[in-house]
């Protein structure tokens, strides 16, 4: 892998390299261009950076501590640090992009968020934001991953917002998201379409990468020195591309970890999904590909435009680890540091076990790792009470 660096930038009109893009009906370009128009107006606005920057302080807890995990470094052979997104409010990263995707939505008048959710921890976050801003939300969850999920569903009612199962397609994030979409045609007007990672039509993979940066900027700042590796989860790939935002320009080497099932970068081509061409898996027709994860929140047949790109550059590695891994690294990172993470995240944990002191990653490397989330959500599935 080449390592000479590059910086996440502004998309050149949208793309990133031959990634990005907005393909959409024509009824949703110009909902798309408002939303390009109100981000860029609010985001060199240092009033509504100040009142961003404010409630990801006082309320969701920022700065997210960098944890080192010294049991796990000294078993292993590397210093091995941990960038605690879990403590955050709600119990994940996604609560950085909703809050600024939320502000954006009142600033421009809406009055009603809409979302997709897998693992429903973007679905809680978006609900946590409206009954924070007067704002009502309509959540969009596949019916399989409502049943995987039944703790989270129940959060987000409890916070107010309405939960609509789908029962389409392979009943997970894919489909929520195609539902999430059609409603937003429906309701340009009224309705502000909350997109949770850094997928879809343009702006939203830049808009989600700048609200995530957050992660990488402090976990930059909270680094005694520039670290060997930064590994995160992906999926969509929201809390990678914010975690590689802070680390793009030095010489650090840049891991996403996919779920085997769902390997996007790994196994897929370039087509399109959701509005922008990014790699995706798909069968011998062209056809969308069902994407298979025991964590909901990586179920998902694609990824995020930039992710492509810095994989066709060669600036991020991208591997994959199978179920019987994750659940594995739940236990290990649990019982050796005493944090039980959410499945997204034990990816990345799942691959520093496996790849520590070989080639892959030497002994006596310095790793920063993003936890993107808390287990809470997972008991169930992990004591085998869903599928």
């Amino acid at each position: 892998m080449s390592l000479s660096v590059t910086t996440m930038t502004e998309p050149v009109r949208g793309r990133f390299g031959e990634f990005g893009g907005r393909f959409v009906p024509e009824s949703l370009v110009p909902a798309c261009a408002e939303v390009e128009e109100g981000f860029r107006d609010a985001w060199s606005d240092p009033l509504f950076r100040s009142e961003l920057d404010e409630l990801l302080t006082v309320y969701a807890g920022r700065p997210t501590p960098l944890t080192p995990a010294r049991n796990l470094s000294v078993q292993l052979g590397i210093t091995l640090l941990l960038k605690r997104e879990d403590l955050a409010h709600t119990g994940s990263h996604k609560i950085n992009n909703v809050l600024g995707q939320a502000l954006l939505a009142r600033r421009m008048g809406r009055t009603r968020l809409i979302a997709e959710t897998g693992a429903g921890q973007h679905g809680v976050a978006t609900a946590t934001a409206a009954a924070l801003l007067g704002l009502r939300a309509t959540i969009y969850m596949g019916e399989r991953d409502i049943e995987r999920q039944r703790l989270n569903v129940f959060r987000m009612t409890t916070l107010g917002a309405e939960v609509v199962p789908v029962t389409s397609g392979s009943r997970t994030l894919k489909d929520a998201t195609n539902e999430a979409m059609r409603a937003w045609v429906a309701d340009v007007e009224g309705s502000h379409f909350l997109l949770g990672s850094v997928g879809g039509p343009h702006p939203y993979p830049w808009m989600v990468r700048e609200f995530q940066r957050v992660i990488g900027d402090e976990a930059r700042r909270q680094s005694p020195a520039v670290p060997d590796v930064v590994v995160a989860c992906v999926g969509g790939g929201s809390n990678a591309a914010g975690t590689f935002a802070g680390f793009a320009d030095t010489g650090a080497r840049l891991v996403g970890v996919e779920a085997y099932g769902g390997a996007a970068i790994n196994r897929g081509s370039p087509g399109v999904v959701h509005g922008t061409r990014s790699l995706v898996l798909q069968d011998d027709d062209g056809q969308i590909a069902e994407a298979e994860s025991i964590a909901a929140g990586l179920d998902y047949p694609g990824v995020g435009p930039e992710h492509a790109h810095l994989a066709s550059i060669g600036r991020a590695d991208y591997r994959t680890v199978t179920d019987d891994e994750v659940v594995a690294a739940v236990g290990r990172l649990a019982r050796s540091e005493g944090i039980i993470c959410a499945l997204e995240s034990a990816h990345a944990v799942a691959w520093v076990l496996r790849a520590a002191g070989t080639p892959d990653l030497p002994s006596g490397s310095t790793v920063v790792l993003t936890l993107s989330g808390r287990g809470d959500k997972d008991m169930a599935t992990l004591a085998g009470g869903a599928a």
